[in-house]
């Protein structure tokens, strides 16, 4: 079934999906993220700086027993992946001169149009080719405390295998509400994602969408967060 999405304004490449992940599923993956006696202070590029980002994360990419978890949200964000890449097929073709199969075993250049008629199968197997999914943390922050308040995007030089440069798209799952304010708030396009329990955000890592957590008042904030990235270039091109 399609992923159905908020309205948005035009082509501002911020795509918002209600109901990605049941709500009986964030409630347990809340729940037992309380529960954990291995959370950490949550980190910047540069460390542990509370008065850039304070939370509570836990990463489950280090945690075997969260495997099953960390398959259900992947599995969410990658229907909401299919779903953004209908609307903005150029996040898929333009870094890549991409071919796909056509009639009589002929080979073609992939465009947006024949990404629109491309079935979920086909088109998930080149999303599968060309992308893969990032670390995922889950991370707490306190009420009238915890925040992310420094204005970042998602790109920046620090990994020597420059895991950091191959971010696409940011993803956020919000775990939680009935809470105020603590929405994701977008610089430049001028806009606030309020959360809601099961909704999907996804968004371009890059400067252009320079963005903040804000600070959650009334109730602690729990969010699921992680990257689409490339494949590496020795995936996508072998020894080239």
């Amino acid at each position: 079934m399609p992923m159905s999405t908020t309205t948005n304004a035009p082509d501002d490449f911020i795509e918002v999906y209600p109901d990605a992940l049941p709500a009986v599923q964030c409630a347990a993956l809340v729940e037992r993220f309380a529960a954990s006696a291995r959370t950490r202070p949550g980190r910047v590029g540069g460390g542990v700086l509370p008065e850039l980002k304070d939370s509570q994360d836990l990463a489950l990419s280090d945690q075997a027993d969260w495997h099953e978890a960390e398959t259900a949200l992947n599995q969410a964000v990658f229907r909401g992946v299919l779903a953004y890449l209908r609307r903005y097929p150029h996040a898929l073709i333009a870094p890549l001169m991409l071919e796909v199969p056509g009639p009589g075993g002929t080979r073609h250049r992939l465009t947006s149009e024949r990404l629109q008629t491309m079935d979920d199968g086909a088109l998930s197997s080149l999303v599968e080719t060309v992308f893969r999914p990032g670390a995922i943390n889950l991370q707490r922050y306190s009420a009238g405390r915890g925040g992310y308040p420094y204005w970042h995007c998602e790109l920046y030089p620090r990994d020597p295998r420059a895991d950091t440069l191959h971010r696409h798209l940011l993803w956020t799952i919000y775990l939680n509400d009935g809470f105020a304010e603590g929405e994701t708030e977008f610089l430049y396009q001028q806009r606030k994602i309020v959360p809601r329990t099961g909704t999907l955000l996804l968004a371009p890592a890059s400067f252009t969408h320079t963005h903040r957590g804000n600070r959650p008042q009334g109730g602690d904030k729990v969010i699921a967060t992680s990257w689409v990235l490339f494949q590496r270039a020795e995936q996508l091109f072998g020894g080239a």
